[in-house]
């Protein structure tokens, strides 16, 4: 990690100067939003196609620059969490987001009082056609779209409401008080990217220790984690009923356009699927010669000495190749993502954790976010947030500003692609068996993580949020034994599922995002039957894969999904997936060295 951001080379941090040049254009920008955020002059006007579009097209206008000066805002806030200026910023601009929420609250309530012959013959409008999907999602809307006034009020805590996720932000970002270690080379401070580096350390008893003073720290906070995170279940449990929906899981999906079907789908899909992820667990305790397996050993490569640690400008490099399949245009787009201040690469202090990519549909491309380390893992995270970015890039490119973003049921899509393209690609180069054995167990790894741990996820915020609805008290007691109890269930028998682990769910920022992380096991099913077409049909299936991602969110997300030939709605995909965790799980038995 560097020790301050001015050390890292200027082609390694992302260009913010793109969005705005100085602090004055940002002001000058807040400044024309405040001035133009007021738009009652449609209200109780909304019955003809004219009105509704010119309302349409100024909301269109002023969300355009407010998008702006909160992505703005967050990125120079994510640079460095401590620095108060630039949280001032990010703060004005969430309150700034409240506002416009709160002018624009009239709209939904009024439109939808209007019939539904009204409102479809709207959706069909030509001069519509940039928001006929919005106008069809208002009709399904319909029964759960409350007073104009009460929506007014809603809207005006909007802020209130995600404070929740503010507080986690800064607890896991600013305050997390990092244990220290020492090591032969001195103390080692333990911070969120040395803790993943360190998981895949050989030495077990560094392992260990990493592990147990890592969750001690949340241990410590768990009393202030667990009353954010309770905060944020029962808003979302408050949400659900003052909008009349019968759960959490049925106002998610239904925000989401999503049938239940794929939901119910994946669980039963993972349920049934538990023999292989306990097979996966015996077999890297066997591989690692272990009498007893601990969780701070599941992390570990069960084949030395293969792990590829490149330096940044190698792994970019790499991604390219893997990615070749998907055309020399998609290739030029990472090649200027790279050259043009597209990404940040480097850790550093009170830098955000993680990785992510944003977009600014009035400036076209996005950026990303990376913390990057020397490890497989961080050249797969680079081809990850990568395929989050192209993803935008297409969107916004091809849809118009109201369809451009697509749902978050689809966001992992992309992303997952790319990883599933990389690592193939590795494989089929390598004649190295030892290669070969240790990328068929990076397959299972992600696999297991991405798939059965996002799923684990999903069910232990599925659990609190019925638990709460049921009234039942979300204590920090009754938190850790359940999430203890999950991991128990989906790991087996064959990893001691230590204390510690009864603390993971206090870490894991996507809780504050209800009924995310499902989607990322929908999206690596999804990416593997999308990969396994692009590689055995070619331009047909790379065609229609860029239409996928081209559609942004101009349809259900699960019919968007049915361009690049997946349909979730039925269990092929699902199958296919476990299938190919079978496969590589057979393959890598059947190496021997």
């Amino acid at each position: 990690m560097a020790n301050s951001r001015n050390e890292v080379p200027a082609n390694r941090k992302w260009n913010t100067a793109h969005i705005y040049e100085d602090h004055s254009l940002w002001e000058k920008d807040y400044k024309w939003v405040e001035q133009n955020i007021d738009f009652a002059k449609y209200q109780g006007k909304l019955n003809n196609v004219q009105t509704i579009k010119d309302c349409f097209n100024d909301i269109d206008k002023v969300s355009l620059v407010l998008e702006k000066l909160y992505v703005y805002a967050s990125m120079r806030s994510h640079e460095d969490t401590r620095e108060s200026f630039y949280n001032g910023l990010l703060a004005r601009a969430q309150g700034l987001f409240v506002k416009f929420s709160s002018a624009v609250s009239f709209m939904t309530p009024e439109l939808t009082k209007l019939s539904s012959q009204t409102l479809t013959a709207f959706s069909k409008d030509p001069a519509l056609s940039d928001y006929s999907y919005d106008l069809e999602r208002i009709i399904a809307e319909k029964p759960h779209v409350l007073s104009e006034e009460t929506e007014r009020v809603l809207a005006l805590g909007g802020q209130v409401f995600g404070g929740y996720s503010n507080v986690f932000g800064m607890i896991d970002n600013a305050d997390l008080p990092f244990p220290t270690i020492n090591t032969p080379n001195g103390k080692l401070k333990v911070t969120h990217g040395v803790y993943g580096l360190s998981l895949r350390n050989e030495d077990r008893d560094f392992r260990k220790k990493v592990f147990k003073k890592y969750y001690a720290a949340y241990g410590g906070l768990l009393n202030t984690i667990t009353a954010s995170y309770v905060g944020n279940v029962n808003k979302n449990v408050f949400m659900t009923r003052a909008r009349g929906y019968n759960s959490c899981l049925e106002k998610a999906l239904f925000g989401e356009d999503v049938s239940e079907v794929v939901y119910k789908n994946l669980l039963t899909s993972v349920h049934n699927s538990f023999p292989l992820l306990h097979r996966y667990v015996n077999q890297k305790k066997e591989a690692l010669k272990l009498d007893k397996m601990h969780m701070w050993d599941i992390y570990m490569p069960i084949v030395e000495n293969a792990e590829l640690k490149l330096d940044y400008e190698d792994a970019f490099k790499l991604v390219k190749k893997g990615l070749h399949p998907l055309g020399e245009d998609y290739l030029a787009l990472l090649q200027e993502a790279h050259d043009d201040g597209w990404i940040d690469v480097e850790e550093t202090p009170g830098k955000r954790s993680g990785a992510y990519s944003t977009g600014v549909y009035a400036f076209k491309h996005p950026y990303v976010l990376l913390n990057y380390q020397q490890t497989t893992s961080d050249i797969f995270t680079v081809a990850h947030e990568l395929g989050h970015a192209m993803h935008t890039y297409y969107s916004n490119k091809h849809q118009p500003q109201n369809k451009a973003s697509y749902r978050i049921f689809v966001a992992e899509v992309a992303s997952t692609v790319n990883e599933v393209l990389l690592l193939k690609y590795l494989l089929s180069e390598s004649d190295d068996l030892k290669l070969k054995k240790y990328l068929l167990s990076y397959y299972t790894d992600m696999i297991k993580s991405t798939l059965f741990r996002q799923t684990m996820f999903a069910e232990f915020e599925y659990l609190a949020h019925s638990s709460a609805e049921k009234g039942i008290p979300l204590t920090k007691d009754y938190l850790c034994k359940e999430y203890h109890k999950l991991n128990k269930k989906y790991y087996g028998k064959g990893v001691i599922s230590d204390k510690e682990i009864s603390w993971e769910w206090a870490r894991i920022p996507h809780f504050y995002n209800a009924f995310y992380v499902y989607k990322y096991a929908t999206g690596i099913i999804s990416a593997i039957s999308i990969a396994e077409r692009i590689l055995t049909e070619g331009k047909p299936a790379v065609d229609d894969y860029k239409r996928f991602l081209s559609s942004g969110g101009s349809a259900s997300p699960v019919e968007l999904l049915k361009i690049a030939g997946v349909d979730l709605t039925k269990t092929d995909a699902f199958e296919s997936a476990m299938k190919s965790f079978e496969d590589a799980l057979d393959q890598f038995d059947a190496i021997k060295l």
